[in-house]
């Protein structure tokens, strides 16, 4: 017999060899038929996997978040043999999840997909998928996997196994299709009960543009049609609000071929948001303690070989810069920077916590495929800060930094969001991640035990920590549903070592820091793409480009127009008239487009009563005020930051 852990701590004995799914019907046939996969010993399992051991067991299904990636995967498989069925002879590189959906490139040696292609595939996929064919797991060795393939002339496959180790090697077969995966699966096709496959891309082997371009399909399945028909639904909404068209139609920013991929020019517009953002989190860093620095672009290489971001972090930056026999790069992080500014004076007990605090520009090398919009860019700005604390003041301050985080989803109308709690894997201590052992469990234990005291929503995802510490991924949602992470936040025991930074405790003695890299509002380029979707352009008032548009009926009432500018402006209003010769019903119906918060339309009784008639972009008209009690409600609106819905 085994003895098998619950989360809950509830202990219970089964015989040696039984699987996951096995144990759920032992629970309840309803929770069995919802299991996709499991969690033992923190690994993520196939449920259908004997175990042979004490375990401790997470049953997981659709509403987790590794329960989702494995559906997908698994859907990639299914997609992979509805291909292999229909197109003979095709060979498979990598189908991996995606935060939605999945992908699998694939070589089809003269064949073209069309749209219509996709409409085939997706019934294939269907009849394959009702089949309920399970996903069975074998291991094999270096050798015979090498001539499986090798029969099949399969030379993506031969590739990725010259980097596998003999006796770490495993298929995956369902129906008549089978392939090299290290898992985990589904326990079978049958839970697949919704499948669009939804675009056709090219995409050159390995990320190499001198190797052969391969066809990446794109796909999304559902357990139920209800979810993908909303899903479906949503990105229609998503379409009408791409930040990349609503940008455009407002001017927040332009890119130019001459100045290159990846980086934003942003105009007027997008940098009164800009400004507005970076005095609302100075504004709240300078209540919350912090203080502000400002460091260079560019560092040597000594810098960011100390840090450890040479050579773990090499393929994200730009090439180095030769300058008088020495090495400088661009700077992709701003943390080696402030260490530095900690460094440069002594520091007792009494300066912890030291938090510095800027909004540094890092140059990140992101590959010109994987350019999108602000979402993925070459430049960017981030809202950073490092906390330099004791461990006895690590709680605290990690506290503090997820209340900044809840008081910014207030203000921007965040409802939905969760923490994503990143752990390293024991088994690359010295590859990937520092060779720390005892202090990643420490590390870890803490900040899994202030979200816990905190009540904050969290899940834990193995293998996905920062090289020096773990990391929490703020993961959240627009009004329509829509995913983002926003930012990271990172616990750091390894540069405070690396930079030999001390402090002196109260006895006396040298003592290292520990490190917090947060960064609340992400980078400009994230955050206001995910502003722009999430508004679909129409911001609050505090945060408006143009805040007012006032509409003289005519010439004759543009002097009036001018007196009540001159007012708005001097109480720090963004105010413009529309002085041309055009009918108010297209000033208004502009205005509107323009998503200006609020129209004026100033008339002969307007002028001669001293008031307003005004009206809000989407509500229409909403009456008439006083210059002065206009004045006074848009002014208490943009202080009170308030959302004007």
């Amino acid at each position: 017999m085994i003895n098998i852990c619950f989360p809950d701590g509830a202990v219970r004995q089964f015989e040696s060899g039984i699987s996951a799914l096995q144990i759920a019907k032992n629970i309840s046939e309803g929770l069995a038929k919802k299991v996709l996969v499991t969690k033992v010993n923190g690994e993520i399992w196939d449920a259908t996997r004997p175990i042979y051991t004490d375990a401790s067991l997470q049953l997981l299904t659709w509403d987790d978040a590794e329960g989702k990636n494995t559906f997908w995967h698994s859907s990639a498989h299914l997609m992979a043999e509805a291909v292999e069925n229909s197109f003979p002879g095709a060979k498979f590189w990598v189908g991996p999840a995606l935060d939605n959906g999945f992908y699998y490139d694939i070589d089809l040696g003269d064949n073209k997909l069309s749209e219509e292609d996709l409409l085939i595939l997706e019934k294939k996929m269907n009849e394959l998928a009702k089949q309920n064919n399970s996903f069975n797991r074998s291991e094999r060795s270096k050798a015979d996997a090498i001539s499986y393939f090798s029969e099949k002339g399969d030379e993506y496959k031969l590739d990725l196994l010259q980097n596998l180790e003999d006796g770490n090697i495993t298929f995956y077969s369902q129906g008549n299709f089978t392939d090299l995966c290290r898992g985990p699966h589904i326990p079978s096709t049958g839970a697949i009960k919704a499948i669009k496959l939804m675009s056709i891309a090219g995409a050159y082997w390995k990320g190499d543009e001198k190797n052969k371009q391969l066809t990446r399909i794109y796909g999304i399945t559902f357990p139920n049609q209800k979810e993908l028909d909303e899903y479906l639904l949503m990105l229609e909404e998503a379409k009408k609000r791409d930040h990349r068209k609503i940008a455009k139609e407002l001017s927040i920013y332009t890119m130019d071929d001459d100045i290159g991929q990846g980086l934003v020019l942003w105009m007027p517009n997008g940098t009164v948001i800009i400004e507005e953002l970076e005095k609302l989190a100075k504004e709240t860093e300078e209540a919350a303690g912090y203080k502000r620095v400002v460091t260079p672009h560019i560092a040597k290489e000594n810098l960011y070989l100390t840090s450890g971001h040479l050579p773990y972090y090499a393929d994200s930056m730009f090439p180095p810069m030769e300058l008088d026999g020495e090495k400088y790069y661009l700077k992709a992080m701003n943390c080696p920077h402030h260490h530095k500014i900690f460094d440069a004076e002594p520091k007792s007990y009494r300066d912890l916590p030291y938090r510095l605090a800027e909004y540094g520009t890092c140059y990140r090398y992101e590959q010109s495929g994987e350019l999108f919009g602000l979402m993925r860019v070459r430049c960017l700005h981030m809202n950073d800060a490092h906390i330099y604390c004791s461990k006895e003041q690590f709680a605290q301050e990690f506290k503090s930094v997820n209340e900044m985080y809840l008081k910014y989803f207030k203000i921007f109308g965040v409802d939905k969001f969760v923490m994503r709690l990143s752990l390293h894997n024991p088994e690359k201590l010295g590859k990937k991640y520092v060779n720390e052992p005892e202090l990643w469990k420490e590390t870890e234990a803490m900040v899994r035990a202030v979200l816990i005291e905190t009540g904050t929503p969290f899940i834990e995802v193995q293998d996905e920590a920062a090289f020096y510490g773990p990391k929490i991924d703020v993961q959240i949602w627009s009004v329509i549903g829509r995913e983002f992470t926003l930012a990271t936040n990172q616990v750091d025991f390894a540069q405070s070592r690396s930079f030999k930074l001390s402090f002196t405790n109260q006895n006396n003695e040298s003592e290292t820091p520990l490190i917090i890299h947060r960064a609340p509002l992400g980078t400009h380029e994230r955050f206001i793409g995910f502003l722009l979707e999430h508004y679909a352009g129409k911001f609050p008032v505090w945060l408006s480009p143009l805040q007012v548009k006032i509409l003289p009926i005519s010439d004759k009432f543009l002097s009036y127009a001018t007196e009540v500018k001159a007012k708005l402006r001097k109480v720090g209003v963004r105010v413009e008239i529309d002085e041309r010769q055009e009918k108010i019903g297209k000033k208004i119906r502009e205005a509107e487009l323009s998503r200006v918060p609020y129209m004026l339309v100033l008339g002969e009784k307007e002028m001669n009563e001293n008031t307003l008639s005004i009206r809000r972009q989407g509500k229409g008209d909403i009456g008439q005020l006083s210059v002065d009690e206009f004045i006074r409600n848009i002014v208490s609106e943009i202080e009170e930051k308030k959302s004007g819905e």
